[in-house]
């Protein structure tokens, strides 16, 4: 499995074998070994790959299906109450709700001296 899912984030990625051989720090020969089976690599190696294929780890050695890395959280909470259909647990939070919340947390700022000048 690691071989076959190797070779098609690869080829996803629109990489040649010497493009991650380099990234890797190996021969091309080396690399072609891993994707054919015929040669195994090792932890360090298959982490470096998963950063240049962007992929996981877990997805290249068979123990997820999903290939797509999750995108990044964003820690911002004024962003983040910008988000549609925001809900706490499981109550849906309307318009009005997010901006009461908003302005405790400029409230709580100000308070605080940290608000921005605008």
């Amino acid at each position: 499995m690691f071989a076959k899912r190797l070779k098609q984030m690869r080829k996803k990625r629109k990489l040649t074998m010497q493009e991650v051989a380099d990234f890797v720090g190996v021969a091309k020969s080396t690399y072609a070994g891993y994707e054919s089976g015929y040669r195994q690599p090792t932890i360090e190696s298959i982490q470096t790959i998963s950063r240049k294929l962007r992929t996981s780890a877990d997805y290249l050695l068979g123990l997820t299906d999903y290939s797509e890395l999750p995108a990044e959280v964003n820690h911002n909470a004024k962003e983040y109450l910008n988000v549609e259909q925001l809900h706490w647990d499981g109550v849906p939070l309307e318009k009005d709700d997010l901006d009461l919340i908003r302005n405790l947390l400029d409230r709580v700022l100000r308070d605080r001296g940290l608000t921005k000048e605008e």
